[in-house]
C-alpha cells in the first residue's frame, strides 16, 4: 500500500495537479461491509505524502471536528505545514459518520453541539496560529497554553477550509473564519445560489468574499480509454464559470495511475486559464 500511495502522489504532482487530499475517515465508505476495506489514517498518510512531493497543497477533505481535541489537531496541522514547507492546510467540518464515531469510541453529540464545537475549534485555530498562547476557555474546550513551536510556515496562518453547504451555519462559519469553502454538488445552478448565500454572510460580517477560495467537488469519472475527456473538460470548465476557483474529484482506479495520466495529458492543459483546477482525492 505504501508504494501505491507514493506512486499516486508522485504521479499527480508530475501531472500538474495543484492539491492532493485524503478523507479523514477511519472506515472506508460504502454500503454493507464496504467499510471493512483498507482505510489509512489521514494525518499519518498526509505526512507520508508530504515526504514524496514538493509542490502540491496537502490536507484532509475534511477532518471531522469530533475526531481530535482542537489543540492536538492544530498541532498536527502545524507539523504538516512545517514539514511540507507551507503546503499543509486545515480542512474541517461538523462530522457526520456516526458508525465510525461509535466504533472507535468517539463521542457523537447532536448536530447543534457539533457545530458549536466546530466554531470553538476555529476560534482556537485563529488564536493559536496568531501566536497567542494565552488560555482559551470556551463552552466545550479549555486550553491553558496553546503554544506552537515550531510555528507554522504559512503566513498569516495555514489555510483553513470548511467543508459543507449548510446555509445557516456552515456558510456563516466560512464567512467568519475560513480561507476556503468546499461544496459538493451535482447542480451548478444550486452551487451558484450557495455562493450567493456565502456572499450575503460575508456582507453581514464585513468581509470581502473575494478573500475566500471557492472549491467544489465534482463526481465524474474519466473513462480510462479517454473516450469522455471532452465531457470532463466541459464539466470542469463550467464549474470555473460558475464561480469556483478549484475543482476536486475522486479519480477512478487511482492506483493504476491511468486516470492521473489522462488528466495530466488532456484535461489540465485544456483547463489552463479557465479558472478551475482539478484535484485528485486519493482515498475514496
Amino acid at each position: 500500500m505504501a508504494d501505491h500511495l507514493a506512486g499516486v502522489a508522485e504521479s499527480a504532482e508530475a501531472a500538474g495537479f495543484d492539491q492532493i487530499t485524503v478523507m479523514d475517515h477511519y472506515f472506508a465508505l460504502g454500503p454493507g461491509d464496504a467499510y471493512r476495506a483498507p482505510m489509512l489514517e489521514a494525518y499519518t498518510a498526509l505526512g507520508f505524502i508530504a515526504a514524496r512531493t514538493s509542490r502540491m497543497r496537502l490536507g484532509a477533505m475534511v477532518t471531522g471536528v469530533m475526531y481530535r481535541y482542537p489543540g492536538i489537531l492544530i498541532k498536527q496541522v502545524t507539523t504538516l505545514n512545517v514539514l511540507s514547507k507551507g503546503r499543509g492546510f486545515l480542512g474541517i467540518g461538523a462530522a457526520w459518520h456516526e458508525h465510525e464515531h461509535r466504533a472507535f469510541g468517539v463521542p457523537f453529540p447532536s448536530v447543534k453541539e457539533r457545530f458549536e464545537r466546530l466554531e470553538e475549534t476555529l476560534r482556537i485555530a485563529h488564536q493559536a496560529w496568531s501566536g497567542d498562547a494565552q488560555p482559551f476557555h470556551g463552552k466545550y474546550y479549555s486550553l491553558e497554553e496553546p503554544y506552537l513551536s515550531p510555528p507554522a510556515v504559512s503566513k498569516p496562518r495555514p489555510r483553513i477550509l470548511i467543508g459543507g453547504s449548510g446555509e445557516r451555519k456552515t456558510l456563516r462559519l466560512v464567512a467568519q473564519y475560513a480561507d476556503a469553502c468546499h461544496l459538493n454538488t451535482s447542480d451548478l445552478g444550486e452551487a451558484r445560489r450557495k455562493l450567493d448565500v456565502l456572499r450575503a454572510h460575508c456582507a453581514d460580517v464585513g468581509r470581502n468574499d473575494g478573500e475566500i477560495e471557492k472549491t467544489c467537488g465534482v463526481r465524474m469519472d474519466i473513462a480510462t480509454d479517454g473516450s469522455n475527456v471532452q465531457e470532463v473538460i466541459d464539466r470542469f470548465a463550467a464549474a470555473g464559470e460558475a464561480g469556483f476557483d478549484l475543482v476536486t474529484t475522486a479519480l477512478p482506479q487511482v492506483y493504476t495511475l491511468e486516470a492521473i495520466h489522462l488528466f495530466g495529458d488532456k484535461v489540465i492543459p485544456a483547463l489552463s486559464g479557465v479558472g478551475s483546477k482539478a484535484v485528485p482525492v486519493t482515498q475514496d
